[in-house]
């Protein structure tokens, strides 16, 4: 992409969308990733090499790459495909690559092909220890696309992963719409991403679009890989449709789901998602900006830049106001464009209330909480007893009503405390804390394991609850705990927070309630 990694390291710590706060002190925790080889030119250059070297011999006599090397390793049709592929893209960012290394390999992948349309076209015959196959599968399809790439096209798989495309995963169907696109099979690419289309959701709210697998029963085999399936429906987005609102929300996501900021899963999903967003910048003259950008106060210009190529990571892009300087009253920011290239900004408001009423916020991770009183209801039913005998057993059983603000609680009554979190990505290792009313003590008192809905490490502390999730999935999850009313007054219960051990702090916060407790 021609991009000058000196720039990106000088700039990477205002990169992070989810850090707020001065950009010098945030430069100052990113000093331990100042050797990180990633942003030195030479040391990338040199670590191409050594992979090519590396790659060279590990490749097999027959032209393929196994798990290994060495006399006793065979060749794997997929990591040949994705080597094949990986060298493939080296070749076009002008890497040069020992002759004859790719050729064999793609060698090698028309030979398996050529195995597999056989067995395919052997299907049903009445031979004794014939090896044949029903259907083209989605290693078929990876393999398809690898040779596609390479100019090669057999028709007769080509027939065989489109006739059973209903068979093949998602993250095949984006393999083959790609395949089906270079080879101008229009009809067959569009068909295939309205098959894909019908996995994809779109939350508006938070700017984003993903592909719902739902695990498909296969998460661990290669082709069930989340992040995979998505970057490679939008690499097909990039060459179909780049600017549409599905391919800008698809790359929101990925981005949103990288684990500490930086990367995904492993290095293959990485490079991948890498690749795509690649190819995505790349269709939509994203990579080539030629804009002057205007930022307007209440009418009043404050600040202007000029974005190009040279400047995309050296352009200051941050305006600020705190204290006296946001006076009372409504104000208007405005951003003005000209030229080419589109413009993203955020915004971000930090405040201090001293209302007694703290209303619910959040986005990508929410926390809603609700008090309800627990009134014993006396209830039993007919058990047999030792002799037979029919006996009453009592059977403890609660009432639940919901409190507001305006609820009367005596000291004694027990309360239930239900949070409800909603979250819009798979997230994990995370703390959520519920801040406790004075006036209020947990009815246990001994941390551990509890499973109320998501399974969780409690622990009652003085003035807050916390409970730590190993993983939170995304959806609607339950958690509830009990205290019990003892001092009498009126308090205000805080919102509750949410923050990740090895992320920046989410905000998920509830609404604040009062509860007055009486004799």
């Amino acid at each position: 992409m021609k991009v000058d990694l000196a720039t990106v390291k000088a700039k990477r710590m205002n990169l992070s969308l989810q850090e707020l706060g001065n950009a010098q002190e945030r430069a100052k925790q990113w000093q331990h990733y100042e050797e990180n080889p990633v942003y030195d030119e030479a040391e990338v250059t040199n670590m191409v090499k050594e992979g090519l070297l590396a790659l060279t011999s590990m490749q097999n006599r027959d032209g393929g790459w196994g798990w290994f090397s060495g006399d006793q390793e065979r060749s794997y049709p997929h990591t040949t495909a994705v080597v094949v592929h990986g060298l493939q893209r080296a070749k076009q960012s002008g890497v040069a690559l020992v002759p004859g290394m790719l050729d064999r390999g793609i060698s090698w992948l028309a030979n398996y092909q050529k195995g597999e349309v056989a067995k395919i076209k052997r299907w049903g015959s009445k031979l004794p220890n014939v090896k044949m196959k029903q259907f083209a599968d989605n290693l078929d399809a990876l393999v398809f696309m690898t040779l596609v790439d390479a100019a090669k096209q057999n028709t007769s798989m080509r027939d065989f992963l489109y006739r059973d495309r209903d068979k093949l995963s998602v993250y095949a169907k984006g393999i083959l719409g790609i395949a089906m696109h270079r080879l101008d099979r229009f009809n067959e690419r569009d068909m295939l991403l309205r098959n894909i289309k019908q996995f994809l959701k779109r939350d508006e709210e938070n700017q984003t679009a993903y592909l719902d697998l739902g695990n498909g029963g296969y998460w661990w085999r290669w082709y069930g890989s989340e992040y995979e399936a998505n970057a490679y429906y939008l690499k097909l987005l990039a060459l179909v449709k780049p600017k549409s609102d599905e391919a800008r929300g698809l790359v929101n996501y990925l981005l949103n789901n990288r684990k500490h900021g930086s990367r995904w899963n492993s290095t293959r999903d990485t490079a991948i998602c890498v690749e795509a967003m690649a190819d995505y910048l790349k269709a939509c003259d994203e990579d080539q900006p030629n804009m002057t950008v205007t930022l307007s106060l209440d009418g009043g210009k404050q600040q202007e830049v000029t974005i190009t190529p040279e400047t995309l990571f050296t352009f200051d892009g941050t305006f600020t106001l705190s204290g006296s300087e946001v006076t009372t009253g409504n104000h208007t920011v405005s951003l003005t464009k000209s030229g080419k290239g589109p413009l993203y900004h955020n915004t971000y408001l930090n405040t201090f209330s001293l209302e007694d009423h703290t209303p619910s916020a959040g986005l990508e991770l929410r926390a809603e909480r609700m008090f309800h009183r627990l009134t014993r209801v006396d209830t039993s039913k007919k058990v047999s007893g030792s002799s037979g005998q029919v006996i009453d057993q009592n059977i403890e059983k609660y009432e639940r009503s919901l409190i507001t603000p305006e609820t009367e609680l005596k000291s004694g009554d027990l309360v239930e405390v239900e949070l409800i979190l909603e979250s819009k990505n798979d997230y994990e290792y995370l703390i959520i804390k519920d801040r406790k009313p004075a006036g209020f003590e947990p009815v246990d008192v001994r941390s551990g394991y509890a499973r109320n809905g998501l399974r969780v490490y409690r622990e009652f502390r003085d003035d807050h609850i916390a409970f730590f999730a190993q993983q939170l999935a995304r959806g609607k999850h339950t958690l509830t705990y009990r205290v019990r009313a003892e001092v009498p007054g009126k308090f205000s219960a805080l919102p509750a927070s949410i923050s990740g051990m090895y992320a920046p702090e989410l905000q998920g916060n509830s609404e604040e309630i009062k509860l007055q407790i009486v004799d």
